[in-house]
């Protein structure tokens, strides 16, 4: 099996943990409602991918939620709550890292909107996005996974064919989606799956 040249990391899963449901009940207890009323604002309808695929800006989003929950939090405070549900993949890290000192070209693409993405790459997690050639976030290129357009567009930004591309994602339907652009790809699980999976595909690091 040919190695691929260029690796592809989803970020919510992979690179970092993340937690809806405390985003939820951040939001909650920001509004004075209840959780579920939240999670179905969010994520029962369209919301969210609008949100991803850059339809909606947050300030536009700061303002449905307040009329939807009748309440009046300020933008900044919005923001932390919908945000601060990040940590990172600690065990990932070292990967990573190894990769970057063997020359590998890497890169993020992910399902991701502006609040999110600026919570999580302005120093929080210093490797975001530092060590990463390309990063491709759905809000800015208007597209999400597992849709071919992304995975497109990710190709051309990372300047090699699909079939020279490999990407990591802990959805399977995500992972389809990138196999049908032409994309080799892999469901995430854990590191030690990824890095007999890493090696498998021929990448050589001192891990």
């Amino acid at each position: 099996m040919s190695q691929p040249r260029f690796l592809y990391f989803d970020l919510g899963k992979v690179l970092l943990h993340f937690d809806h449901g405390q985003m939820c009940r951040q939001l909650a207890e920001l509004a004075g409602v209840s959780t579920e009323e939240v999670r179905s604002l969010i994520f029962d309808g369209e919301l969210m991918r609008s949100i991803e695929v850059g339809e909606i800006d947050q300030e536009e989003l700061h303002r449905l939620f307040c009329v939807a929950t009748n309440s009046e939090p300020q933008l900044a405070e919005f923001l932390h709550a919908i945000s601060s549900i990040f940590s990172l993949n600690v065990d990932i890290v070292p990967i990573v890292t190894q990769l970057v000192a063997a020359r590998q070209p890497i890169g993020i693409l992910s399902n991701t909107f502006q609040a999110h993405w600026d919570y999580v790459s302005q120093g929080r997690y210093g490797m975001i996005p530092t060590l990463f050639d390309v990063c491709v976030l759905s809000h800015e290129v208007h597209a999400v996974k597992p849709e071919r357009a992304i995975y497109e567009t990710a190709a051309r930004l990372a300047g090699y064919e699909p079939s020279e591309i490999f990407f990591v994602d802990d959805r399977p339907e995500n992972v389809a989606g990138a196999r049908e652009a032409g994309f080799e790809s892999m469901l995430y699980t854990d590191v030690p799956q990824f890095d007999a999976d890493l090696r498998k595909h021929g990448f050589r690091f001192n891990y």
